[in-house]
């Protein structure tokens, strides 16, 4: 589910991105511990269980590259993978730690939320946010507020709907277009709206082939 169409060979070229070669680089604590900003990098983001990396995982057709919890909150670090190098077109997907998770320890909390607003502020390197929203819920206020972070930073973001399968059939074009209502709100939001599911592989192709134009951009 999407409102606007790819082509033949941007699908393709999302295709062959996300089968081709993975390698996982590091997992930074720190700015000063990043790579070289010297690739284009797509960075995934949400609340905390909105199911980045079970999406991380369904596009690259691997059950175990980006870790899985039932504990909101354990990603606490950016975690950079190294993509596309097979095909000459070299780019990072960054998994951000979620947010929105009130049980972690305070001072964690603020810490690598400093650490994301920070990367995100400051990265050259970074063409596109992708901000995961469980479909189930739609956008909440802290959604609302890393969008308006984003807007303020000029940072290009676009929403992804997860879990898709979760919702009745009747259900999806209505959570689908009230997203998109509500994203007009947003100045730097991506028009273009993904919706997916994971676990039945919705909408898998178009966000390939979406990160492989931000790739194509160098």
């Amino acid at each position: 589910m999407t409102d606007a169409p790819y082509s033949d060979e941007q699908l393709d070229i999302g295709r062959r991105l996300f089968a081709g070669p993975v390698d996982f680089v590091m997992g930074a604590v720190s700015l000063d511990t990043l790579p070289p900003a010297d690739r284009p990098e797509v960075a995934f983001a949400g609340r905390s269980n909105v199911g980045k990396s079970s999406l991380v995982n369904a596009l690259t057709g691997r059950k175990t590259l980006a870790r899985t919890s039932n504990t909101p909150g354990r990603t606490q670090e950016l975690n950079y993978f190294d993509f596309g190098s097979g095909m000459n077109l070299p780019f990072y997907l960054v998994d951000l730690p979620g947010y929105g998770y009130a049980k972690i320890e305070r001072k964690k909390v603020e810490r690598w939320t400093r650490l994301v607003k920070t990367y995100l502020q400051g990265r050259p390197s970074l063409r596109r946010v992708m901000l995961l929203i469980d479909s189930r819920h739609g956008l909440k206020d802290n959604d609302r507020e890393i969008m308006k972070m984003l807007d303020e930073a000029a940072v290009n973001y676009q929403i992804v709907l997860t879990k898709l399968d979760k919702l009745k059939v009747a259900d999806r074009q209505k959570m689908f277009d009230k997203t998109l209502a509500d994203m007009k709100k947003f100045i730097a939001c991506h028009p273009t709206l993904l919706a997916t599911s994971s676990e039945k592989g919705f909408g898998l192709a178009e966000v390939k082939a979406e990160i492989g134009l931000l790739a194509s951009m160098g």
